[in-house]
């Protein structure tokens, strides 16, 4: 391999087993380096280690944050970062909200893996890999937070849902709601009903620590 080739990096977000290992061998086959995972969850604890440069992630992951949740955090982290929606939905049309320039693939509608190599090459897109540095305003949010609502922060950005935090901390789901919006209002993210408040915090979160390694919730 030449110094000058680029050795294309791609992160797979697939719950279902099969599926992920498919489409992880088709990458592989088209020369690209893959690491797979089955939730947004464990790709966001292994993405700075990975530093893809393609996302192939399905919508609906089995649970929260969602594949078009993982797809804004990741461009947060690296907005080089290309896209691809590869899903049983129909088509992209309930899904205002994604990512500019990504790529929306049905999975019924592919022949072979070859139209979905082309879809990944179609839409990468070759830029600078950058992670935001902290900004002066994240470190007042942060620092006017109360032990509690860091706590509860942390807990958000490693995925947990609030049937999880309520099950780690032995309370109810009643008060793990109310210190959740707590700390979404102190955060300010209550303001705007355009805004996803979990992903805004969980990216808030790595902008100022880094993404936290995902403790186990059963434990």
């Amino acid at each position: 391999m030449g110094d000058t080739e680029w050795v294309r990096r791609v992160l797979v977000v697939e719950d279902q087993p099969f599926m992920r290992g498919l489409v992880a061998e088709a990458l592989r086959s088209a020369e690209f380096e893959v690491r797979a995972c089955a939730s947004s969850s464990e790709a966001i604890s292994m993405f700075a280690a990975v530093d893809p440069d393609v996302l192939v992630t399905d919508i609906d992951l089995g649970s929260r944050p969602n594949g078009v949740e993982l797809a804004h955090v990741a461009k947060a982290l690296s907005p080089g970062c290309a896209i691809v929606f590869l899903t049983n939905y129909p088509s992209e049309t309930p899904f205002s909200e994604l990512p500019a320039g990504s790529t929306f693939v049905n999975k019924g509608s592919l022949d072979s893996v070859d139209g979905l190599i082309s879809a990944v090459n179609s839409t990468l897109v070759e830029l600078a890999v950058t992670v935001a540095p902290p900004l002066a305003s994240d470190a007042a949010k942060i620092g006017a937070l109360t032990r509690v609502q860091l706590d509860t922060l942390r807990m958000i950005a490693e995925g947990w849902s609030n049937a999880e935090i309520a099950k780690q901390r032995g309370s109810s789901i009643r008060s793990v709601e109310k210190a959740v919006s707590r700390t979404f209002e102190a955060l300010g993210l209550n303001r705007s009903p355009s805004v996803n408040a979990r992903v805004a915090a969980a990216t808030l979160y790595a902008r100022t620590f880094g993404w936290p390694v995902p403790a186990d919730s059963d434990t």
